[in-house]
């Protein structure tokens, strides 16, 4: 069977996508490839599959054959389909944008520099910019040795041990990076990206290159070698910055590989002092990711480009980074002192008073914001009443509780469990799931967490759901409407919330919701699943019912709404596409995309209004509920609770703060 689709995957079949499309495709007996142009490749293979190079709005075909060809068909499909495919939110790392990579660039080239306009000062190197902000500090030179096999043919009786030899090499490394993966404490931008090893590590089409190269005779160490070799060229080879990037993947996974045949460890980078900069030639992701990063200043290296890995984890840690120096930055290895900025691309061995000034200066200015914004942390905002305004986290996974905490977060105003039901390959478990909810509110209490109710539709895949073939999955069978339609799915997750909720402040919104009687029904379940609780004996107790307002529906009908349940969450981002008509992915209509456009502010003021008149909470939860050009108007309109990314807690803290001193 097969069947043509355009990707709307956001930037195509790059690292982190296609390493979920393969999860995804493995789940299948069926043989299955895809192909574009009239070139195929394994769907099971992340690398084969990065190398076909699919590009967001290019036409694919999946073909697929084996006893459940049609179930694949229409999974695989249905995550081609999904702009949102393999991205943990809208914050993904992947998603970054920065400008435009500067290139490497020597002494030799200054007045080439001078003529376009960039001034090359004494003693800095250029490269590119990868993670923006400044940093001067000890400089923590990490170069591990070369591994230089040994090559040496094999016997025809020595080739079955060194294949087996292989495996084992490769499961250690795969058991290592799956004891990183269970660590609670690995930042989620961090764990996409070991999971990305992993998968390498194990992709049938790299490992079957060096098979093929033992079964010719050929050590294992320089078989591995050889195929990491050869695989990275053809990376190198396709026109396309970001996969070129996965060089350094592939590297770094050969090289575990071959140290694991060794029988060495890889020198690591536990020893990094308080503030140090990282000077490395290179530095694999896997490294990196398990490196102690709240102690690196800043990252220097040799290679890497604005897209690998290296950069992506640099930015979610916020440490300055710049990558591309060349074989120059060994130049830095014997510097005392490194200093670099990120954001312009440049970095100085040893600087002199003028640029320790100049960094020291810029990290000043921006300590001082940071220092500023900090002291709000703990402040509690308030209307000129007394009103509590809560600011609290947008949050999608546990493992970015540590990071809202941090932040000052009021407890969590929006939890996205879809992203618990899409990184498993099975659907979770009631007990799964009951400890997840139960470790997230407890991690905020007493302040109250509003969990959502599983939020997918054809254009988020789950593994153990079917959706149907849409025209615009976005209009839809998602949300709370799939849900009621599967029952046995829906009762799991409300069994699991329902003994959550003894913490106390467990609270529950219904996304999607266009009628009261999708409420009445959610609230029929509801009462269901706690008889049969209270049957078994388990534990469990009430949680306040909220909704989404995100449909112009669920706004026309407010008012009546508003008696219906305990709480109103606005979620700007979906409420202001639907309003305006305008698909907020698509780059043609994004300016209609504001939720400052009247017509938003007016469904905004409309719901805020129904909700405090009723006497019910009237909270946000989309992007809109950060901008502090906007808070003020939303707390005027009457709305108490704004939830956000931890990153703009701080600042809307204060937004708030002042708001109530001009009003007092």
């Amino acid at each position: 069977m097969e069947r043509s689709t355009i990707v709307r995957v956001h930037e195509g079949l790059h690292a982190r996508p296609a390493t979920r499309f393969v999860k995804l495709a493995k789940g299948f007996v069926s043989e299955i490839e895809i192909v574009r142009d009239g070139k195929a490749a394994s769907a099971k293979s992340s690398v084969k599959l990065m190398l076909l190079a699919v590009k967001e709005n290019q036409e694919v075909t999946v073909r697929a054959n084996g006893a459940d060809a049609a179930e694949a068909i229409e999974a695989l499909i249905g995550y081609l389909e999904n702009p949102r495919a393999g991205l943990d939110d809208e914050s993904a790392p992947e998603a970054y944008e920065m400008p435009e990579p500067a290139k490497t660039h020597s002494s030799t080239n200054a007045n080439a520099l001078k003529d376009s306009g960039v001034e090359e000062l004494s003693g800095r190197l250029r490269g590119i910019a990868a993670s923006e902000g400044v940093a001067i500090g000890r400089a923590f030179a990490h170069f591990p040795r070369e591994i230089r096999p040994q090559p040496h043919t094999l016997p025809a009786e020595g080739i079955p041990a060194e294949i087996e030899r292989l495996h084992d090499a490769v499961a250690k490394v795969r058991d290592r990076m799956a004891k990183a993966l269970a660590d609670a404490t690995l930042a989620e931008t961090d764990r996409a990206i070991v999971a990305a090893l992993m998968d390498i590590a194990a992709d049938e089409d790299l490992i079957g290159r060096a098979e093929r190269w033992i079964r010719q005779g050929m050590d294992a160490v320089s078989a591995v070698i050889g195929a990491t070799d050869e695989t990275a060229a053809e990376f190198r080879a396709v026109e396309d910055s970001y996969l070129a990037a996965r060089t350094d993947d592939i590297n770094a996974v050969g090289r575990q590989i071959a140290l694991a045949l060794l029988g060495e460890e890889e020198a690591d980078l536990s020893g990094v002092p308080e503030g140090a900069v990282l000077i490395a030639d290179d530095i694999g992701a896997w490294d990196l990711a398990r490196a102690p990063l709240k102690r690196i200043g800043g990252v220097v290296c040799g290679k890497g480009g604005a897209t690998s890995h290296i950069a992506i984890i640099a930015r979610s840690h916020g440490i300055p980074a710049v990558l591309g120096l060349g074989e120059r930055v060994r130049e830095l290895a014997q510097a005392t002192e490194v200093a670099l900025d990120g954001s312009k691309g440049w970095v100085v061995g040893d600087p002199d008073e003028a640029t320790r000034k100049e960094i020291i200066s810029l990290a000043e200015e921006a300590a001082t914001e940071r220092t500023a914004l900090a002291a709000f942390r703990d402040m509690i905002p308030k209307r000129p009443d007394g009103t509590i305004i809560e600011i609290a986290a947008n949050l999608g996974s546990l493992e970015e509780i540590d990071p809202a905490r941090e932040a000052g977060a009021m407890g969590v105003g929006l939890f996205r469990t879809e992203l618990l039901f899409m990184r498993h390959t099975h659907l979770p478990s009631e007990d799964l799931q009951a400890e997840t909810y139960s470790t997230l509110a407890k991690a905020f209490a007493p302040w109250p967490v509003i969990i959502r109710t599983l939020d997918v539709g054809g254009d988020k895949p789950v593994a153990g759901i079917e959706f149907p073939q849409e025209e615009n999955p976005f209009l839809g069978w998602r949300g709370i409407r799939m849900c009621l339609d599967r029952p046995e799915i829906f009762k799991t997750q409300l069994k699991a919330l329902l003994r959550a909720a003894v913490h106390g402040n467990v609270k529950v919104m219904l996304p999607m919701v266009s009628e009261i009687a999708e409420v009445e029904r959610t609230k029929v379940l509801i009462e269901e699943c706690s008889t049969e609780l209270a049957a078994s004996g388990t534990p469990f107790a009430r949680f306040d019912l909220g909704v989404m307002i995100e449909t112009p529906a669920a706004v026309l009908i407010a008012s009546e709404l508003a008696r219906h349940v305990a709480f109103f969450s606005i979620g700007t981002n979906d409420l202001t596409q639907y309003i305006m008509a305008a698909d907020r992915l698509q780059p043609e209509v994004a300016h209609l995309n504001d939720v400052a456009n009247p017509a938003v502010m007016a469904a905004i003021k409309m719901t805020a209004r129904a909700g405090t008149e009723a006497g019910i909470m009237v909270g946000m939860c989309g992007e809109a509920a950060g901008r502090p050009d906007l808070i003020p108007r939303f707390v005027d309109m009457g709305v108490t609770e704004l939830s956000m990314s931890p990153s703009s807690i701080q600042r809307a803290k204060k937004t708030v703060s002042e708001l109530s001193a001009e009003l007092s």
